[in-house]
């Protein structure tokens, strides 16, 4: 850092973008260059790609000793290795920037201005996404649902994927959490800090392949539930003594039925079948919901390292 100037950490954690990389540290160098009462890192964390993309960052890193980059010695999961990455920014400010061009460099200039004006935490939140329409509603569907059945005070931040600018008191405070599988975008709010929201269009993925699955997705998804919110298990004691009482009203309604009509009336198997299956699938969904909380409290007393690191470049 060069005399008084501030340093921005910018972070991208990456895995499989090889087609990418380049094109990142060339389009945040040049908008970077447009604040030169900064100095800046970019540092990327590579979750142990199967492609170049390593090669790729360490070519750049030879000749721009601003990109810095850790590499994992295995795959961590795409929510560990970028919290990981966080905890190492050392900048008074640090933007998190992903490597497919979804989140546009061109608002790293906005992020700063409302920085300085004071705002600890400077988001994008996505009103609109040139993504598969499908995904969009459905992702939106979920931050609805969420944020009705959060419990802890505070609603988690709609359509929010992690794009912002973070001080580093916001980044202080983090690693003093002892979590090993923290839901960042919940941390946001849960936290307390003064934060502005800057809505954005999110593009299309510039190159390559997305990463997230369905399997991904739905950890996320699940990972937000058990820290956000007890309505599930709470939900399934409710639909537990509601099935009871539907139940016995059935029941009692087959009785009176079969003794007015003794001779004629024919229960037939079909009923209890058809209950059977259905309480069995209510059985094993709640089950399920149950097994989520139960994996999470695993994961949390295991209490394994975040990510191991197998080397740093330009550190």
């Amino acid at each position: 850092m060069e005399g008084n100037k501030k340093l921005i950490s910018i972070l991208t954690a990456c895995y499989n973008e090889e087609e990418n990389v380049e094109n990142l540290v060339a389009a945040v160098g040049k908008v970077m260059s447009a604040f030169p009462q900064y100095e800046y890192e970019h540092m990327f964390i590579d979750n142990c790609s199967a492609d170049k993309t390593v090669a790729i960052l360490k070519r750049i890193a030879e000749t721009n000793k601003r990109v810095k980059v850790i590499c994992n010695i295995r795959n961590f999961g795409h929510i560990r290795s970028p919290f990981h990455g966080l905890m190492q920014c050392k900048g008074d400010a640090v933007i998190s920037l992903v490597a497919d061009f979804q989140d546009p460099p061109e608002m790293i200039g906005d992020f700063l201005k409302k920085w300085e004006e004071g705002s600890k935490i400077v988001i994008g939140v996505k009103k609109k996404s040139k993504e598969n329409p499908l995904m969009f509603a459905v992702r939106k569907f979920f931050y609805n649902l969420l944020s009705k059945m959060s419990d802890t005070g505070e609603t988690p931040v709609k359509n929010f994927t992690g794009f912002g600018l973070y001080d580093q008191k916001f980044i202080s405070v983090l690693r003093e959490l002892d979590d090993p599988y923290p839901y960042f975008r919940g941390l946001i709010t849960d936290l307390g800090f003064d934060r502005c929201e800057i809505e954005y269009v999110q593009p299309k993925r510039q190159a390559g392949k997305t990463k997230n699955n369905f399997f991904t997705l739905y950890d996320m998804a699940m990972l937000g539930f058990t820290n956000h919110s007890k309505m599930p298990l709470r939900l399934a004691a409710f639909v537990g003594f509601f099935s009871a009482l539907l139940s016995f009203l059935v029941a009692l309604v087959y009785f009176v039925y079969k003794i007015i009509f003794w001779y004629r009336f024919e229960v037939g198997m079909a009923p209890l079948v058809i209950g059977i299956f259905f309480f069995s699938s209510v059985q094993l969904f709640f089950i399920g919901i149950i097994g989520e909380y139960i994996g999470a409290i695993h994961t949390q007393v295991r209490k394994r390292p975040m990510v191991i690191e197998k080397e740093r470049v330009n550190f």
